[in-house]
């Protein structure tokens, strides 16, 4: 029905102007498109489950999943028209009172934006829907900062005040492997290639990559497994019985406790991620090499890497044009 329609409209858009062409697409979907998914019954919350299990199958973590959950259950909380009948106007209403009532940045409205216009995306590719009413509201713009990296000396002060070996070694990993910390929270004890200093992480949408480590990651995370007394296969668990694999949100407590325990700005997981990539950069590793070692699909955002340490730059300049 919904493919014939399509058909219908771009054989008009020949004799018809495009406010003409926007009110013959608005009557077609009142006498046609919507009778019909309303003869189907389908709710809001059917959809959304359907979109969730696209992801799912696309192979999005369970993290990622549940993002887009709680965004597209919020908005459908908020704009409880039927999927079909959406318009534009209750979208862009909706994310101006998001912004308001939460108070939130412009990055973290953009988000927003993102997931619900992936899932009207999603409809319209599945032809549940003609149109995504989500097309016309672009991304938002936002304000670019320049993101901090960690220090030598912050690196070293971090690491001299690890209270236990485990964090020692996760602070180790993740600095030397450049890895996310949904790829460490994975990774098991049989994993770490110890002789080649190295192991396999599975990345976003379930890709596998090598990463390497240094002499002293090695040296820490021996320590760390030989001082293990449970049978758990997790590379990294919980301090306390039962000894349960480490979850993210414990990697994250661990490490911003402690960068606010040494008076340290903002310490997480992908700081090290961060820091890793722009030392190599700064070295002279080809910026291949280092998208190789992230695992990103794009260069571009391997190249965001390459712009974060200014002093280099004012460095730069002196020797070649100062």
């Amino acid at each position: 029905m919904e493919h014939k329609l399509v058909m219908v409209i771009n054989e008009m858009a020949e004799v018809l102007n495009i406010s003409q062409l926007k009110r013959l697409q608005e009557v077609m979907l009142k006498h046609f498109v919507e009778k019909e998914a309303d003869s189907q019954n389908v709710s809001n919350e059917e959809y959304m489950k359907k979109f969730l299990e696209a992801k799912r199958i696309e192979g999005c973590s369970d993290r990622t999943i549940n993002y887009y959950s709680t965004t597209i259950d919020h908005m459908l909380k908020f704009v409880t028209e039927p999927i079909r009948r959406i318009t534009t106007e209750e979208l862009r209403s909706y994310l101006v009172d998001y912004q308001k009532i939460n108070n939130c940045s412009k990055v973290t409205v953009d988000n927003v934006r993102r997931n619900i216009s992936s899932f009207f995306s999603w409809l319209e590719e599945e032809d549940y829907i003609l149109k995504s009413p989500m097309r016309r509201i672009h991304k938002i713009k936002t304000t670019k900062t320049v993101k901090t990296i960690i220090s030598d000396e912050g690196v070293e002060l971090l690491r001299d005040n690890c209270k236990q070996v485990r964090d020692l070694a996760i602070i180790d990993l993740l600095y030397s492997t450049g890895m996310r910390v949904g790829e460490l929270v994975r990774l098991n004890r049989d994993d770490i290639n110890f002789e080649e200093r190295e192991c396999v992480v599975f990345g976003k949408g379930e890709k596998e990559r090598k990463v390497y480590f240094d002499a002293k990651t090695k040296i820490h995370l021996k320590k760390y497994l030989d001082g293990r007394t449970d049978e758990n296969t997790a590379l990294f668990v919980t301090l306390d019985a039962p000894y349960d694999r480490l979850k993210i949100s414990g990697v994250e407590i661990r490490m911003r406790n402690l960068g606010k325990k040494l008076n340290m700005e903002r310490v997480h997981p992908h700081k090290f991620r961060r820091t890793m990539a722009t030392r190599a950069i700064d070295k002279g590793m080809p910026i291949e090499q280092v998208q190789k070692i992230l695992g990103h699909s794009q260069i571009d955002t391997t190249m965001q890497y390459a712009i974060v340490n200014q002093s280099n730059v004012k460095v730069s300049h002196q020797k070649y044009i100062a």
